[in-house]
Order: C-alpha cells, then sequence, then structure tokens
C-alpha cells in the first residue's frame, strides 16, 4: 500500500474513532442548552433551536447543585491529598527502606487486590456505624486514604531512583524525613500527578460507597443526586443533561489540564540519576 494511502487512512480511522467518542459528550452539552421537551422530538436535534441557560437555574437555585458540587469538590479533595501522603510515604518505604517482613507484607498487599471491593463494604459498614461515623464526610474519605494500588505504583516508581543518591545524603548527615521531603518527593513528581489525577477521578466518580455512607441528603456527592434528581424528573432529559455537564465537567477540565503529566507518569520507567 501507498505509504501517504496508508497514512491518511489511519488518520481517518482516528478522527473517526475520535468522533465516535465524542459526539455522546457534545450532544449532552448541546442537550443542556435546549428548552424542557425540545430533545424528546424524533429525530432529535443536534442543536438547540434557541439556546437557554434555564436548565442550569433550575439545578443550582431549586435542585440544591451547587450544595452536592461542594460535597463532592470537597471529599475527592481530601481523599486525593490524604492518599497521596500515605501512598508515598508507604510505597517508598516498600522500595528504599530495609525493615523486617518488608516482603511478605508486600506480598499481602498485592494479594488484596484480587478481592473485590464490594466484599468488604458490609463489614467497613459495620466499623463506622460502630465508630459513629456513618453519614458523615468523614465516612467516605476514611475508607479511601490509603490504597493498595495507589502503594503499588509509587513502589514500582520508587525503585528507579538510584541507591546511591540516598546513601549520599545520609552520608551528609540528612535525616530520612528530610531526604523523603527534599530529594525523593521531586523525583516522584510525575507518579505523584498520575496518581493524584487517578485518585481524583475515582473518588469524584464513585456512586456505591457514598450512597451507602451518606444517609442524609445533605451530604449527597454530585453522582448521588444525579441519580436522585433523575428519579424525580425521569422525562426532563434537558435538566438531566445540564447535571451531567456539570458532573462531568471539572474532571474534564483536572485531566486536561495535568495530562502531560499524566501520561509521562505512565510512560516513564524509571528516573535517571
Amino acid at each position: 500500500m501507498n505509504p501517504r494511502l496508508a497514512k491518511a487512512l489511519i488518520h481517518g480511522l482516528l478522527i473517526g474513532g475520535t468522533l465516535v467518542a465524542v459526539f455522546p459528550l457534545l450532544w449532552m452539552l448541546s442537550v443542556s442548552f435546549m428548552h424542557p421537551g425540545e430533545a424528546s422530538a424524533l429525530p432529535p436535534p443536534l442543536f438547540p433551536a434557541h439556546a437557554t441557560l434555564a436548565n442550569y437555574h433550575e439545578l443550582f437555585e431549586r435542585a440544591g447543585m451547587g450544595r452536592y458540587l461542594l460535597n463532592s469538590l470537597a471529599i475527592s479533595s481530601a481523599i486525593t491529598l490524604l492518599s497521596l501522603a500515605f501512598n508515598l510515604m508507604a510505597g517508598y518505604a516498600f522500595a528504599k527502606l530495609r525493615f523486617a517482613g518488608r516482603e511478605r507484607l508486600f506480598q499481602m498487599l498485592l494479594g488484596g487486590l484480587v478481592i473485590p471491593a464490594q466484599v468488604a463494604m458490609l463489614p467497613l459498614f459495620l466499623l463506622l456505624k460502630y465508630l459513629g461515623l456513618v453519614n458523615s464526610y468523614a465516612a467516605v474519605v476514611m475508607p479511601a486514604m490509603a490504597t493498595i494500588f495507589g502503594i503499588f505504583l509509587v513502589r514500582q516508581y520508587a525503585r528507579g531512583i538510584p541507591d546511591d543518591l540516598l546513601e549520599a545524603a545520609r552520608i551528609d548527615g540528612a535525616g530520612e524525613l528530610r531526604i523523603f521531603g527534599q530529594i525523593v518527593l521531586p523525583l516522584l513528581k510525575p507518579i505523584m500527578v498520575t496518581l493524584a489525577i487517578f485518585t481524583f477521578l475515582t473518588a469524584w466518580n464513585d456512586f456505591m460507597w457514598p450512597l451507602i455512607a451518606l444517609t442524609g441528603q445533605e451530604h449527597y456527592t454530585l453522582p448521588i443526586a444525579l441519580a436522585s434528581l433523575s428519579r424525580e424528573h425521569v422525562q426532563d432529559s434537558e435538566l438531566m443533561m445540564a447535571g451531567s455537564v456539570v458532573t462531568v465537567l471539572p474532571v474534564l477540565v483536572l485531566f486536561l489540564a495535568l495530562q502531560r503529566y499524566y501520561l509521562q507518569g505512565l510512560l516513564l520507567g524509571s528516573v535517571k540519576g
């Protein structure tokens, strides 16, 4: 096949695949600006006849979506910050610090990856109920403060840090906390951003556990609030699409802003000394 033709064919397939993936999001955005009932016409219109912000106004003024947005931001940010702190320290310890039972403990952690998260939900809920934390933000934040996947990701990345660099710092009199803060953390920046994006997206999109742990409507996150709203406005597609835009937009902006570091963290396999 002609190289130029093959190149054009590949580009055409990539553009076609991109359009297929992006079209539902673009139509969701378009429908959110339509008047009530306009999206139910056959065939469904691609663009609003007369764009309106009435759906967003109803979401924030009458449905209280602003409160749920702040709840999601607060919970996701807290989970991300705490998870980064614990996962980075634990991953570095498993990678570079020597202590009794290190390998055996890490193998036990890896074994926990095969256990479905749903299996732990009932005992976790009973534990939080015993502690009096059900229907509080802590009930959602505390179980996500550290993850096996995050520890594993940081540990694999931190293994690429040269041991000679750390030993030189110890010889110069630096303590372990200073080594971790001034030497290790800057080298872990790509994986930190990758893990932060992973964690924030997971916390933001989580539906099952917040639904179980948060029984009061004032603590609802956006996914739960949107599901609750859909039961009341099952025929109002325009309002639901506006709620979906509000739910998707923050994480989309976050990913686009940090995608360079995210891809660098995924592709970079080691740190050069």
